[in-house]
């Protein structure tokens, strides 16, 4: 039996150890949740409500319980964990509240007029969610309220340092009363994962993790034929442009750098300042980095927490070695603190070029790149200049240009306009480029695994 543990990121301690499932078992797992769909499909949109419902008060009433488990596991500071439950109530409860409405049959007329035809959203079957750590709870949410509503099935392949919260959150749906079996957790290494892919009885895979991770699973998907929805991280860019006010573009790029240890797909990682600006907003953006307090993630006066994992912390120290090699210069931070646990600084990186990780990939901690542009229009051009399009920032005191320049020039599935923010249960949420496909949230999501059936009547 092989076997595996979780750790707490800040202390070293170790948490639980887990089994890991055999091929079999997993097959078998996949099989009850199968037969579970067989009949939650019979429901329904209207009656498949209140299941989500009960579900977003569950997690309400556990919030304090889930948010410390979440905080013991990756790191996550308490308050954070707090909000993400709050998240994850609305998700169930908005999906819940306009899921009969998006996907009611819609009835239709042919061409010329004379015959009807009735396009209808039909439940595909299980779908197979394959989730990172950083958010525990909320990136296993968003898949499976929107496919609980769409009449589908879900397994989940958790990260494995979250272990607890993903078994966690499956009793807490059972408790709800959704029917059991119609969620499933797989404790299950790569290679039975790729096997499951393979699986007749999943009928769609949706995945959140890295560019390399979702080549490897969307390529296994389409060899497979089965639709896949990825969505890969990013290397964001906030744009401080000529005419931003500067205490507002420091105030949200130090909450989208840090936010969740910086650990966000959507954090902002780059940050394109315009020359005529450069000076103000480097020198007040780095006075507030420095005064971050970093410590315990169970303490409320605590800013920045450890990273997930010692593995982690190690990446981001190695990325930001390789970028100071190849000429960034450190403005603060820089280096792991000396001290027990995955911590690393708030850190802002200069002269930050072409060629170095902090310009060309994505550092999943809290790891500030500063560019210089010359004006606004080599700022648009150096932000679109990434293999990544998931999201980004405008900072501009003239909201309709920078809403225009958000809608029709930046390369990315999502743009903040002087402002910061992760997700919203009614606006959707993916990217483009090496950023993934498919969306999810604002409804969209509920469409992504179903069968759109064309009905056509006489």
């Amino acid at each position: 039996m092989t076997t595996f543990k979780t750790v707490n990121p800040a202390t070293g301690d170790d948490i639980e150890t887990y089994a890991l499932m055999t091929k079999d078992e997993a097959m078998a797992k996949l099989a009850t949740c199968h037969n579970a769909h067989l009949e939650w499909r019979k429901l329904s949109h209207a009656e498949r409500a209140p299941y989500l419902v009960k579900i977003a008060a569950k997690l309400r009433e556990h919030r304090d319980e889930l948010a410390e488990l979440m905080t013991r596991e990756v790191g996550k500071l308490l308050a954070d964990g707090k909000t993400e439950v709050d998240i994850c109530a609305a998700i169930f409860d908005y999906t819940a509240e306009n899921g009969p409405d998006l996907l009611a049959d819609e009835e239709r007329t042919h061409t010329g007029g004379e015959k009807r035809g009735l396009v209808t959203y039909q439940p595909i079957g299980v779908i197979y969610s394959i989730q990172p750590w950083n958010f525990p709870l909320y990136q296993p949410t968003r898949v499976l309220a929107a496919n609980l509503m769409a009449g589908n099935g879900c397994v989940l392949k958790h990260a494995s340092i979250c272990t607890g919260t993903a078994l966690r959150f499956n009793e807490l749906c059972r408790e709800a009363g959704l029917p059991d079996d119609l969620f499933q957790v797989l404790l299950i290494n790569h290679d039975v994962s790729d096997d499951l892919i393979e699986a007749p009885l999943v009928r769609g895979v949706t995945m959140t993790g890295s560019d390399v991770a979702g080549r490897h699973i969307g390529a296994a998907a389409a060899k497979a034929l089965k639709k896949s929805v990825l969505e890969l991280g990013s290397n964001d860019a906030y744009l401080v442009l000529e005419d931003a006010d500067i205490e507002t573009a420091v105030k949200f790029s130090v909450m989208g750098r840090l936010y969740n240890n910086g650990e966000t797909c959507v954090s902002a990682k780059r940050f394109i300042v315009t020359d005529k600006v450069y000076d103000a907003f480097t020198t007040a953006f780095v006075e507030q980095m420095k005064a971050i307090k970093m410590g315990d993630p169970l303490q409320d006066d605590t800013q920045l927490g450890p990273l997930s994992s010692q593995d982690q912390c190690d990446t981001v120290r190695d990325q930001v070695n390789e970028s100071v090699k190849r000429g960034a210069e450190v403005l603060c931070g820089g280096a792991p603190a000396d001290q027990t646990g995955a911590y690393y600084p708030a850190t802002v990186l200069a002269e930050v070029t072409p060629g170095m990780p902090a310009y060309d990939d994505e550092i999943f901690g809290p790891v500030a790149a500063i560019i210089r542009a010359k004006d606004d229009e080599d700022a648009m051009r150096i932000a679109n200049d990434s293999r990544y399009g998931l999201g980004g920032g405008i900072f501009s005191q003239d909201e309709e240009r920078a809403v225009q320049l958000a809608r029709d020039h930046f390369d990315t599935g999502m743009v903040r306009v002087n402002s910061f923010g992760a997700a919203d249960p009614n606006m959707p949420f993916g990217g483009v480029k090496d950023s993934g496909f498919g969306r999810e949230h604002g409804g969209f999501g509920m469409k992504e695994f179903v069968n759109v059936k064309a009905i056509f009547r006489p």
